[in-house]
């Protein structure tokens, strides 16, 4: 059944809470962290999208993550805002005054409960464990109302220890229980028969929401998510595109996706607005610099895109013979208008909204300077092209190093030279270096200019569409002292897309570094 002619349920008892932990467990993947303005913009955008749970970050881990979850809690007009806390006095104190502002505030608190954690992690014994289960929960209640307890890798943990462990919890307070499979390794049938277990074995199951958080070291988070709600649980934990520690997590597009298409099997509903989907997952691709593969189930470039003849012919006839789900639905329009160097604001405007894009009157007339001079130099501009010139753009506003100009001499003969100028916070300064390549001449430039230590760890080109004329898109990962960070860039000319990458990431390491890129340059 397809989700045209597909019914929803229409009792409460199938309502699914969908969690959002794309500011925490999702920044937690290597490269992919934020700055502050990124995450206020995120969370503008997951509260409109309708989560109900919106977990902003674990506050205690830096005075930077606790001013963004209290920031977020304050700013946050419908969503619960969650913290994470471990199971200690500290962690559920500074999760507490993070979210106290928020209309509706949650603490998130934890600790590991399978052999293998609890004897080289926690170096602790089973007793002493539950003791904190009893006393975090506790303590967490005492601040709020809404507590979340979790059994970290949950789905290793023996199952007369997670019962007594589960217990425990709710007998403190807890509200949510959530059952993580902390490392991608169960399987659908499994994590659906071990929350039934928990869920007839312990006596006051009934006093608290179960919740699913899994990982996808295996390509199973989705599935294993959908398994788990089968069993019981109303509350599901995701990301946006599914970013998150090694594999990442389900993705929420997903799993919403995959109930709203297949209510038939799938009875249950959520508060989820899918024609948000694109928008969102576009921007939490810019913000972390972390590219949507093309072929990405629901957001992903070619996710409704048709190339065979067969396709072609059918999707002519009839929509239904290769799409399951509308374009439409998840914030895409099924048709391309073509823009180029004669087309105008207005129309420029139209298509950014098509694209899920709402930029003010100064972020739209700077986007579209830069579009002006694409077109002028590209005879098509595509839909893809003005994605990248966009994303561009959202990723670099809040820069405080910018490249301002730059020229290059290349050939056969060497060494390559690059005159380089940037902005550094308002200031320019100007650099000729060379180098063994023209890329390795502007490295070298913004190197001398932006004195760092970080080491290049990957550098990436791709063409954004087909054609020599097509846009190039750099992407740039740094890594300096243990912070890993990725830029990116996009231009028709290649040589200024990897000035900008390069530069992208510089200011993120530069941010990590809690001191601005003026005072690199101090002894220039």
């Amino acid at each position: 059944m397809t989700e045209q002619n597909s019914t929803q349920p229409p009792s409460n008892q199938d309502r699914v809470f969908i969690f959002d932990t794309t500011l925490r467990d999702g920044e937690q993947c290597p490269g992919a962290s934020m700055t502050f303005e990124e995450k206020l913009e995120v969370a503008d955008v997951l509260d409109a999208l309708g989560v109900d749970i919106m977990e902003a970050g674990f506050p205690i881990a830096s005075q930077g993550d606790f001013d963004s979850v209290a920031e977020i809690a304050r700013r946050v007009k419908n969503a619960s805002v969650c913290g994470l806390s471990r199971a200690s006095v500290k962690d559920v104190d500074r999760c507490a005054e993070a979210v106290r502002h928020a209309r509706v505030p949650r603490i998130h608190t934890f600790i590991s409960t399978s052999p293998v954690h609890m004897k080289y992690k926690l170096q602790m014994e089973p007793e002493k464990v539950l003791e904190l289960i009893a006393s975090s929960v506790t303590r967490a209640r005492n601040h709020v109302e809404f507590v979340e307890w979790s059994a970290e890798d949950g789905t290793r943990t023996e199952h007369d220890f997670l019962c007594r462990a589960v217990e425990t919890a709710i007998d403190a307070g807890a509200t949510t229980i959530n059952i993580p499979d902390t490392v991608g390794y169960t399987t659908p049938d499994e994590y659906r028969a071990l929350f039934e277990m928990v869920r007839s074995r312990v006596p006051n199951a009934d006093k608290a929401i179960f919740s699913v958080h899994c990982h996808n070291d295996l390509g199973l988070a989705v599935a294993n998510s959908i398994a788990g709600v089968k069993g019981g649980a109303r509350q599901i934990e995701c990301t946006i595109n599914g970013i998150g520690e090694r594999a990442g997590n389900a993705a929420l597009e997903e799993i919403v996706m995959a109930m709203r298409t297949r209510a038939d099997t799938l009875p249950y509903v959520n508060n989820i607005d899918t024609k948000l989907l694109t928008r969102a997952s576009k921007l939490v691709s810019a913000v972390t610099s972390f590219p949507v593969q093309y072929n990405k189930a629901i957001v992903g470039r070619n996710a409704f895109a048709h190339e065979s003849g067969i396709h072609q012919d059918g999707m002519l006839k009839n929509a239904h013979t290769y799409e399951i789900m509308t374009p439409e639905s998840v914030g895409v329009q099924k048709t391309s208008l073509v823009m180029g160097k004669h087309s105008g604001r207005h129309a420029f405007r139209e298509k950014l909204k098509e694209l899920g894009y709402d930029l003010g009157e100064n972020g739209l007339e700077i986007a579209f300077t830069r579009f002006k001079d694409l077109a002028d130099r590209k005879k098509i501009v595509y839909d893809e092209d003005i994605v990248a010139l966009v994303d561009d753009e959202i990723a670099n506003a809040h820069e405080r190093i910018k490249v301002v100009e730059l020229t290059v001499v290349a050939g056969t003969k060497g060494p390559q030279k690059a005159a380089l100028t940037l902005d550094v916070d308002g200031e320019l300064k100007t650099h000729q270096a060379t180098g063994n390549g023209p890329v390795d001449a502007i490295f070298n430039a913004i190197h001398a200019l932006t004195p760092h230590d970080a080491r290049l760890e990957l550098y990436q080109v791709h063409a954004v569409t087909e054609g020599t004329d097509a846009q190039a898109e750099v992407t740039v990962r740094l890594s300096e002292d243990g912070n890993v960070v990725s830029g990116r860039g996009a231009d028709p000319d290649t040589l200024v897309a990897s000035a900008r990458a390069y530069v992208s990431a510089l200011n993120k390491i530069f941010a990590k570094r809690g001191r601005g890129p003026l005072e690199a340059v101090a002894s220039l």
